[in-house]
């Protein structure tokens, strides 16, 4: 995989035509226009210096191993043993949500080109469907991964330049500035207008997240102590750029909020596309967001399965010698396998909860970004120990490093915390409840007993068989 495949692999998971699309229903009602526009805009920039002080710790450590790979070599093993569970905890998190959404896309598709009503159960039939098509085409092997995300590149660009001229162009009606950049909307029960701004950041964190890709993927990546970290800054930014135009788009071709929100499609951008444009055209550009969330899901299951690899090679796993054989093809089979069954189990809540998508997005959120910090905590405290690969940060190494460690923390716990309150009152509900909290601490309960028993006497963290020579690369400050 050469420098731009690495890139396209992570710009495909960030994919803002999966999360900002997905999401978008979830943004209308916690907080509505002004919190998706400047949320997103805020996020980006810390998802940024978290994304920029990641790729500092991925230029001196590039192995598949990644951030629980980083943890180990800068804090020791039982740092790396929890940074993998949570690292292995968001990418499957997002594999559950990100096709969970393609499902509901694909529901809504369906629905305008022949009725077809959106269960539950057939959601979930679909979401299965799914799993097992991304499976088949990950077994093929890196090359047909790497060939699929150059072309999701473009998919997306264009995707989002075809979207966003259509609904400029087309309807006579479009929203004004105002209403963009300054409707506050709260749908959630919850009355404290900071609270119900707080929770609509999902949407932007949840679309920011997945770029440790290219970090997962430096050993199929040539020159992978510069081309990985790159990988990793330009995704975030260029995605930062194209979904801020994204989301400006579809918000300023809103022609009925409340119709929008309560759509019969289930999916509010359908709803826009429908209003504006009208159902062919409609269909057509669902289509090209289903297209681009296959893209952005195709690499994720690349990036989970390859995670899978990497901590059963290292002991980490139960049954890890089954999880880490290699087809002929060097393609880790079984892993691709478990990284599909997990996934599928996660979004069996949706059958009996309204907010389980939501939920199932907060996993993703709180298991995948304290992984990304831990490394970079782990750096700034071993100071002038750390030894910089040839990308790093310079003097602005610290100061960006804290701020992506405090902001970590901030919204892991603020996705733990209930995101609608039942009507009549009270706090939770059967079905308001957020699990994404119960499957972090599960996640980290399993992590320690397994640490406890077996992690302790089998982890073992490999030599890195990456070429660390700095002398073939110019010194690279950014």
């Amino acid at each position: 995989m050469g420098p731009f495949g690495n890139f396209a692999l992570s710009f495909s998971i960030i994919s803002v035509l999966s999360g900002c699309m997905t999401l978008f229903g979830f943004g209308l009602v916690t907080g509505g226009p002004a919190v998706m526009m400047w949320g997103w805009a805020v996020v980006g920039l810390m998802v940024l210096a978290v994304g920029a002080a990641l790729a500092e710790v991925t230029s001196a450590y590039p192995v598949s191993g990644a951030l629980y790979f980083m943890a180990s070599k800068l804090g020791g093993p039982r740092w790396g043993y929890a940074t993998g569970w949570l690292n292995l905890l968001g990418l499957l998190g997002g594999m559950a949500g990100g096709c969970y959404g393609i499902a509901l896309f694909t529901g809504a598709w369906l629905n305008l080109q022949w009725g077809f009503t959106p269960t539950p159960e057939k959601t979930l039939g679909i979401f299965a469907v799914i799993l097992l098509l991304l499976a088949t085409l990950n077994l093929f092997g890196v090359r047909l991964v790497s060939i699929l995300n150059s072309i999701s590149v473009w998919w997306h660009v264009t995707g989002v330049a075809v979207i966003v001229g259509a609904l400029a162009l087309v309807p006579s009606h479009h929203q004004s500035p105002g209403f963009v950049f300054g409707e506050f909307s709260n749908h959630t029960g919850w009355s404290n207008p900071l609270y119900v701004g707080l929770l609509g950041l999902l949407l932007a964190q949840y679309t920011f997240s997945g770029y440790d890709a290219s970090a997962h993927l430096s050993e199929e990546t040539v020159h992978a102590q510069v081309s990985a970290a790159r990988g990793i800054v330009r995704s975030i930014f260029w995605s930062w750029v194209v979904g801020f135009v994204l989301l400006a788009g579809m918000l300023f071709a809103i022609q009925d909020y409340a119709g929008t929100v309560g759509s019969a499609t289930g999916v509010p951008p359908a709803q826009i596309f429908l209003d504006a444009l009208g159902p062919t055209a409609a269909k057509a550009l669902l289509l090209v967001v289903i297209v681009a969330q296959l893209f952005c899901a195709n690499a994720g299951l690349a990036s989970a399965s390859r995670m899978v690899f990497a901590f059963s090679r290292d002991g980490a796993l139960p049954f890890s010698n089954t999880w880490r054989r290699l087809s002929r093809t060097k393609t880790p089979v079984p892993a691709v396998w478990l990284s599909v069954v997990v996934p599928f189990i996660l979004a069996l809540p949706s059958l009996y909860s309204t907010t389980a998508y939501t939920a199932i997005t907060s996993i993703n959120v709180i298991g995948i970004t304290p992984a990304y910090a831990i490394p970079v905590y782990l750096r700034l405290r071993a100071g002038r120990r750390f030894v910089r690969g040839p990308w790093h940060l310079g003097k602005w190494s610290e100061p960006i490093g804290w701020t992506a460690v405090v902001w970590v923390g901030f919204v892991t716990v603020l996705f733990c915390l209930p995101q609608t309150r039942p009507e009549g009152g009270g706090l939770v509900s059967v079905e308001s409840f957020n699990y994404a909290s119960v499957a972090l601490v599960s996640v980290l309960a399993l992590a320690w007993i397994s640490w406890r028993f077996k992690g302790r006497r089998s982890y073992e963290v490999p030599v890195q068989n990456s070429d660390r020579s700095a002398s073939a690369y110019e010194d690279e400050v950014v």
